[in-house]
């Protein structure tokens, strides 16, 4: 790869009149902002269906799409809702989703566009070519609505276990409910296809973000059962998080189902290769959150109160990546290699030829060996400000202690008032061939605009950028940046 940069926005953070950012024409104008601004790269979070506290990393389907991004306007422009429709939507907060109302107001849009919908030899073709999962996806949706959103392991065992009649019963009962969620896979399909069409007509690549782990409550986890930590009844025996460490006295209790690897290793991964070459019909590239776990993952027992009591065990490693490549090629991945790395995975890492990630704000310990200062990083590696799990860097900064705080001032030659335009300039000077800038961090947002904050119950993943911030001035730093440490988009794909 050359060096080149790109932005973070997750597309649910783009302005939209309705609610949510989606798939319309301020997606398509982002994307102009960012070849205007000699960008590369336009990363986004996991574009699946999301399910427990609205993460994209908690999805309901590893294959499925979001369908809130489908953008209203284009069904509009399809002759499957009028310009009336559109207009009596209801008016919602530009700077956060409010997703309970985003979803009930969306779905009275998309019930409305199905009762025009006529088959087309488009949408069968999808439905055949998609059936692999489409179909588990769909009828794991339509019963999850019958059963009033419970989870798949507190359903009735016909379905639960997934019992041929009942789930051919339910085929035909529900003949026109399987067909709506499948138009609505397909209508996303069309509109990301049509937006990754303009992106590479501009020259910008997307770069994709795939969990590690799948949500428990997923069609994934219902319909192969077999692949994963589960009992005859579908319950979990050991469940995924991170040990104790310095962030934390009783680690991480992520409660993710765990992977039978070695049920997983018998057909090649093919699941996991199915995985990944569905992503990479969406995207230019793969970032792969939670690298460490394909070396080694944190198992803890069912019902455990904490991740304390947990043990470490063996991934599928090199074997792993190689089958990948012997099945799909030279995958362009980005390793997501963050928190207690071990030499065994920066082996792994190196051996299946990945480039790890480096975040600044994670520079400052006052080390002057500290592996993420620029001065220590390799050009195979990629380099961000921070990421959606971040504070902004201004909120960040912010936050620093005066000894922190002046250490980082004096580091950058900086003061209080030109920090951020420093700390981005050390970013993109970097040698690492790729950076990331969050937009938050393009526009010096202070900490109120997180994406995320990891532990918090509730109100994450909600921020969204203002419309008036969809204009050329507040990214010409990113293109001035860009030009001077050498990262402007040429135009040609990026190799």
């Amino acid at each position: 790869m050359n060096r080149a940069s790109g932005i973070f926005l997750h597309p649910t953070s783009l302005p939209s009149r309705f609610g949510i950012g989606d798939l319309g024409e301020n997606a398509c104008r982002w994307i102009d902002l960012l070849a205007e601004n000699k960008q590369r790269f336009w990363q986004v979070c996991p574009l699946g269906p999301t399910g427990y506290g609205d993460s994209p990393y908690q999805s309901l389907c590893s294959f499925a799409g979001n369908t809130l991004l489908i953008a209203p306007e284009k069904l509009c422009a399809r002759a499957l809702l009028d310009k009336e429709e559109l207009e009596a939507f209801p008016k919602f907060s530009d700077a956060t989703v409010d997703y309970g109302k985003v979803i009930a107001g969306k779905n009275r849009l998309f019930g409305k566009a199905y009762s025009r919908f006529s088959d087309t030899r488009e949408f069968l073709a999808f439905c055949e070519r998609e059936r692999s999962w489409l179909d588990d996806y769909v009828l794991f949706t339509v019963i999850k609505e019958k059963c009033g959103g419970k989870s798949w392991v507190e359903w009735e065992s016909p379905y639960k276990l997934r019992f041929p009649g009942a789930l051919d019963a339910l085929q035909g009962e529900e003949r026109r409910t399987v067909r709506y969620h499948k138009f609505l896979q397909f209508m996303f399909h069309v509109q990301w296809n049509e937006l990754r069409e303009y992106a590479k007509s501009r020259g910008i690549d997307i770069i994709g973000d795939m969990p590690y782990y799948v949500a428990y409550d997923s069609s994934d986890t219902w319909a192969n059962p077999e692949l994963f930590e589960l009992d005859e009844k579908g319950k979990q025996l050991r469940v995924a998080g991170v040990p104790p460490d310095y962030f934390s006295e009783t680690g991480q209790l992520w409660g993710n189902p765990l992977y039978q690897w070695g049920n997983m290793r018998q057909d090649g991964y093919a699941w996991w290769i199915r995985r990944i070459r569905k992503a990479l019909e969406l995207v230019d590239y793969l970032r792969l959150d939670h690298f460490r776990g394909f070396e080694s993952y944190w198992a803890v027992p069912a019902g455990s109160p904490t991740a304390v009591n947990g043990t470490w065990e063996r991934g599928p490693g090199e074997e792993f990546f190689g089958c990948v490549r012997q099945a799909l090629g030279a995958v362009p991945l980005i390793a997501e290699d963050l928190g207690e790395i071990t030499h065994g995975v920066e082996e792994l890492r190196r051996k299946a030829g990945i480039p790890g990630m480096k975040i600044l704000q994670f520079a400052f310990d006052g080390d002057a060996e500290n592996p993420y200062l620029p001065c220590n990083v390799d050009a195979d590696s990629i380099m961000y400000t921070g990421t959606h799990d971040n504070n902004t860097s201004c909120g960040w900064y912010a936050g620093l202690d005066r000894k922190e705080r002046d250490y980082v001032t004096r580091y950058l030659g900086c003061t209080e008032t030109t920090f951020i335009d420093r700390f981005l300039r050390l970013a993109y000077m970097s040698p690492s061939r790729l950076c990331i800038i969050p937009a938050q961090d393009i526009l010096a947002l202070p900490e109120g605009n997180r994406m995320n904050t990891p532990g918090k119950e509730s109100g994450n993943w909600r921020w969204r950028m203002l419309p008036g911030y969809l204009q050329p001035r507040y990214f010409a730093l990113a293109g001035e940046f860009a030009e001077v440490y050498g990262r402007v988009n040429s135009g040609t794909p990026a190799a």
